[in-house]
């Protein structure tokens, strides 16, 4: 007696792409992050397959609401080189007000796969600091993260 198995594997542009609304007040930028990363790969879904972009869009709004605990806005920084001598630095609290949008990109581009397939994930990322965001035509379902 055998019995008849398969495995599917997704092709690229076979399986259809939704639409995710995330409204980011006061949710904890990690947990919200590691939630997201795993939309944009496709892991929330059972085909998900590591070498097809098999994800979904998500769109954040009231990216300027987002809180982390403990003393991290103060304590962390960011670090970049500008080709000078010499390193420039800004606390994560400066950033929050500064370009909120790039607090939550930044976490989420760090926890997708380092590789070129990662590109395309991100893209289906679209972040907004207030309320006001142009997809209502994709009519987006309402996505709970960041919770335990």
């Amino acid at each position: 007696m055998t019995l008849s198995q398969k495995t599917t594997i997704a092709k690229p542009g076979q399986l259809p792409k939704e639409w995710f609304h995330v409204d980011a007040t006061d949710k904890v930028l990690g947990r919200l992050a590691s939630d997201i990363a795993m939309v944009l790969m496709g892991k929330h879904r059972p085909t998900y397959t590591p070498h097809v972009d098999t994800g979904d869009f998500v769109f954040f709004t009231n990216a300027e609401k987002v809180v982390m605990t403990g003393r991290k806005l103060e304590v962390r920084h960011y670090a970049w080189y500008t080709g000078y001598p010499g390193q420039k630095m800004e606390s994560y609290k400066e950033r929050l007000e500064r370009k909120p949008e790039d607090l939550i990109f930044h976490a989420v581009r760090r926890m997708l796969p380092k590789n070129k397939l990662a590109r395309h994930m991100l893209a289906k990322l679209k972040i907004y600091a207030g309320t006001e965001h142009p997809h209502q035509a994709q009519q987006p379902k309402p996505l709970e993260v960041g919770k335990k």
